[in-house]
């Protein structure tokens, strides 16, 4: 699996999406259940669909109730998506279990599913920024500003593929090692929020 694999199942999806454009849309996987690339799928599915989210909960004229249960629902995306990402890594450690570093071997500052995560956010901004700059009702400052904001995505797209490129190599070859710490996220956890536990007196 090479970074340019990632971007393809990442922009694909992402114009799946907008085939609907709706945050309650079923996704339609086209990879086989339990493949690494229904996992990436997936993973961009969750991001793009909790992009739309975070638009709608912005609205300022947006019902609070309605507000509070999109913010809920966006929590619990931020953990799907995590879940996903650890699976992807899991994925990676399954791979590369049998390399034996070399001395000196270093470690990264971070794992390659983290990396890769960043690759399914740029494919959602390169989308939309481009949207943006496609607009017809838009000025011809704010059209410039676009452009030039798509050419530096696209750029920080493939120095961030080369870099996962380069990293998933380095592993291979011993040069680096994979050392995954799990996310702790606490706010979602009855036990460790001290806004949840005070109300059950847990």
């Amino acid at each position: 699996m090479t970074s340019n694999s990632c971007n393809t199942i990442f922009d694909a999806c992402v114009l799946d999406y907008h085939r609907q454009d709706d945050v309650d849309a079923s996704m339609q996987n086209p990879y086989p259940p339990h493949s690494f690339e229904h996992l990436l799928y997936h993973k961009n599915w969750i991001d793009t669909v909790q992009w739309h989210l975070e638009d709608i909960v912005r609205n300022p004229t947006i019902d609070p109730v309605e507000g509070i249960a999109i913010k809920r629902r966006i929590d619990k995306s931020n953990q799907e998506r995590t879940d996903r990402v650890e699976y992807i890594d899991a994925y990676f450690l399954e791979i590369y279990k049998s390399i034996q570093p070399r001395a000196g071997a270093t470690i990264n500052t971070e794992s390659p599913a983290w990396a890769i995560d960043r690759l399914s956010i740029l494919a959602l901004k390169i989308y939309h920024m481009q949207a943006e700059a496609n607009r017809n009702d838009a000025t011809a400052e704010h059209i410039k500003s676009c452009t030039n904001k798509v050419a530096i995505l696209l750029e920080q797209r493939k120095d961030l593929s080369l870099a996962i490129d380069d990293l998933l190599n380095d592993i291979a070859n011993g040069d680096k090692y994979m050392k995954v710490y799990r996310q702790m996220k606490m706010y979602n956890d009855p036990s460790l929020n001290p806004v949840l536990y005070q109300q059950t007196g847990n």
